[in-house]
């Protein structure tokens, strides 16, 4: 029989006669249900959560009873039958419709309140099996909801406790639910059962180690609207669980630009996670001074150096307690963002008195090194893993005549952390755990030189006895030339340009150390 469409949605507002609720998170359920049963809706529910309704003194009838057909195969089957679908998928404004389910004996179901089985939760446990993961897939719920969802102009779903004081302050208010409410509500619906699939596909695609999935499936949660984007003629939301890693706790809500500078820091500063006090400044997603001290605000001090300009109006993250020294120092000139994973004792209130500063306690650092990062280009999206990767002493592999120093392999091992975080092409000149000049995405790698060199010069940092790395290759020996003539004594770079004889023989001729990694740090 083919489907016969209505030739119009019917935007008339919903009276709700008959509810189903057959919820997993039953947070609300109770008080949602008191609310039904006062505006006089007939409630159904199945197994625990009819028991719970019932405990709480609310009228309910077993699915059962309407179906008149028993739960079985250990619960795995209660809704899945015709009175229960036909009476949601049933359109009230289509008369056909309406005489067939009376033919049936079925009845209209005009509220679905359901949600799903916690699968995500589920498969984070450490101890969870492929057996008790897959008890955990919903399949009533999912058909329930979907069906609901469809069916929008004449059935109203509710998939989650946070919709219920808005659903039952219109009910109360209206004694119905409008179109455009239900509508909303479709969407979420849909929105929440893809969510759902995608984290079942997701963990299928894991038991059989695929780390490149066939179907790239992407779903998060708004966390919230952004004002604008990069520009102000740009829309822009944020998505996923921010704050599982950062708490914004003073200040302005953060911005799309904001965003991308905060995930930028939190990645490098992972890198110095064990290190001793460490001090990263960051403009425009790029470090403009990093440096490692005794204490933070010594960090702090050197790391200004590096370039004085280009802080104003940027952001610090720091890898300990910040201390009221340090934080005084930061406060001598604008910061918009400052980050740390605790403050010290009235240290927070002392930075508090600048309201438009975002204060920011780091919860967590991106430390996954199975995870993967989306980058959407014309047409789709590329997806590649993360850049985690990281480098000992025991890794490098020496290959002029001259071996580094202990002190140059201090120096070259931080000014390797550092280059990763520069944009292509990246060259980074430090000493004594410091920053003293970074050249960062030129589109030639002796300009980038230049450039670090001139900030070196700007900030009257000698580069005497410096060390320079660079997130790739030099594919000629003129940069290496550059470096020893501006006093660098030691380069660390990935090597395998066809060209490496020649730039190692420059590296000999003026007695430089050079250690190769074999690993690359483009980051475009």
């Amino acid at each position: 029989m083919a489907l016969q469409p209505l030739s119009a949605l019917p935007e008339t507002p919903l009276t709700i006669k008959r509810a189903l609720l057959s919820v997993a998170d039953k947070t609300g359920i109770e008080k949602l249900a008191k609310t039904l049963h006062e505006n006089g809706i007939e409630i159904i529910s199945t197994g625990g959560t009819a028991a719970a309704l019932r405990k709480a003194g609310v009228p309910v009838k077993d699915v059962n009873d309407i179906t008149g057909f028993p739960e079985c195969l250990d619960g795995r089957v209660k809704t899945l039958h015709p009175k229960v679908h036909g009476g949601i998928l049933a359109r009230s404004s289509h008369q056909p419709d309406m005489d067939e389910i009376e033919k049936l004996e079925i009845s209209p179901i005009e509220l679905v309140v359901v949600n799903l089985y916690p699968f995500k939760e589920t498969v984070r446990k450490p101890d969870c099996t492929p057996a008790v993961a897959t008890e955990n897939i919903d399949i009533g719920g999912p058909t329930m909801i979907r069906a609901a969802a469809k069916n929008f102009a004449h059935v109203c779903a509710l998939t989650s406790p946070q919709q219920y004081n808005d659903f039952t302050d219109e009910l109360n208010r209206s004694k119905s639910v409008s179109f455009s409410t239900r509508r909303k509500l479709a969407r979420e619906a849909f929105a929440h059962t893809a969510d759902y699939d995608i984290a079942i596909s997701d963990y299928f695609s894991k038991l059989d180690e695929i780390e490149l999935p066939d179907q790239l499936n992407v779903s998060m949660p708004k966390s919230g609207n952004l004002r604008y984007g990069e520009n102000p003629h740009q829309r822009a939301g944020v998505y996923g669980k921010q704050t599982d890693f950062i708490d914004c706790f003073h200040g302005k809500e953060l911005s799309y630009n904001n965003y991308l500078d905060i995930d930028s820091a939190l990645h490098l500063i992972t890198d110095f996670k064990d290190s001793d006090p460490t001090v990263a400044i960051f403009k425009h997603t790029v470090p403009c001074g990093v440096a490692t001290g005794g204490s933070l605000n010594e960090a702090y001090q050197r790391a200004f150096k590096t370039d004085t300009v280009s802080p104003f109006g940027g952001i610090v993250i720091v890898n300990k307690s910040l201390d009221i020294e340090t934080a005084k120092s930061i406060d001598s000139i604008f910061t918009e963002i400052i980050l740390a994973p605790d403050f010290e004792s009235g240290v927070a209130e002392f930075l508090m008195e600048k309201k438009n500063r975002r204060l920011i306690k780091v919860l967590k650092l991106p430390e996954n090194r199975q995870s993967f990062k989306i980058r959407s280009i014309i047409g789709g999206a590329l997806y590649q893993e993360e850049d985690f990767a990281t480098i000992t002493s025991d890794d490098l592999k020496v290959v002029t005549q001259r071996q580094p120093s202990d002190e140059e392999i201090a120096d070259l091992l931080f000014s390797w952390k550092i280059v990763k975080h520069v944009k292509s092409n990246g060259i980074v000149y430090g000493k004594d755990r410091a920053t003293c000049g970074i050249g960062t995405g030129q589109t030639s790698r002796v300009e980038s030189s230049v450039i670090a060199v001139r900030k070196a010069m700007n900030a009257e940092l000698s580069l005497k006895g410096s060390v320079i790395a660079s997130d790739a290759f030099f594919p000629f020996a003129d940069g290496v030339i550059a470096a020893a003539q501006s006093g660098a004594t030691a380069v660390i770079q990935p090597g395998g340009s066809v060209r490496d004889k020649e730039v190692i023989e420059a590296a000999n001729k003026y007695d430089m150390a050079m250690v190769f990694t074999g690993i690359r740090h483009f980051k475009h």
